[in-house]
């Protein structure tokens, strides 16, 4: 059998271009819920991180230590069935919980990071002049730490959508476990394999384009 009747098989027969385009949304579906709680969750660590209270500093401290350290696929394990076994909650939700819980312990520590490097010089300049601690932040210190986050933020992303491929521990058909799948029907594992993780290329690459064309139109604007 050539490489074409391969790639038929493997692609086309059965309908399995279908399979893999729905394992290849829940992918991303899982991704995207799970990157905008992780968000959200870290900002909001963040600012309670670099609090003056030392009992909210060291508890903050421990879960962003925990989440950091802890093998995703042994928290979603934990979590699909130990925490959330009798919830009720779906497979996905609980997978998009664990990813979000871990996503928002890296994206804390680099808020925090970033923050740390901005120039405070500039900020005690703009309170002198009269600015409030709100708008010193915004003017000031938010450009310079998105500026400074954003290449880590986007390997976390790519990272992160690396991550989803263990769902199929929980039951979730995604992207890996429906190439899993094909290659085992197919005995062409080598090639399936391959083309999945091409796949997988591409939807990291797609996240560094949209943050170029993202920069791209800044730059425009300007």
């Amino acid at each position: 059998m050539n490489l074409t009747e391969n790639l038929y098989k493997i692609l086309i027969a059965g309908g399995s271009y279908i399979t893999i385009l729905k394992g290849l949304w829940m992918t991303i579906q899982g991704s995207f819920i799970s990157v905008l709680l992780g968000t959200l969750l870290g900002g909001l660590i963040c600012l309670l991180r670099m609090r003056k209270n030392v009992v909210i500093r060291t508890a903050t401290a421990a879960y962003i230590a925990f989440l950091r350290g802890t093998p995703v696929l042994m928290l979603l394990l934990l979590l699909y069935y130990g925490v959330f076994a009798r919830a009720g909650l779906s497979s996905l939700i609980v997978a998009s919980i664990t990813f979000a819980l871990n996503f928002s312990a890296h994206v804390a520590e680099l808020l925090r990071t970033s923050i740390s490097a901005t120039e405070k010089g500039q900020v005690e300049a703009a309170r002198t002049l009269g600015f409030s601690r709100w708008q010193a932040f915004h003017l000031i210190t938010l450009p310079q730490m998105l500026k400074i986050a954003k290449p880590v933020y986007q390997s976390l992303i790519v990272n992160l959508i690396q991550w989803t491929s263990v769902v199929g521990y929980v039951t979730i058909t995604d992207l890996t476990r429906v190439i899993n799948n094909i290659a085992s029907r197919t005995m062409q594992p080598f090639i399936t394999i391959t083309i999945g993780m091409f796949i997988y290329l591409g939807l990291s690459y797609a996240i560094y384009g949209i943050f170029a064309l993202t920069e791209l139109k800044k730059k425009e604007q300007l």
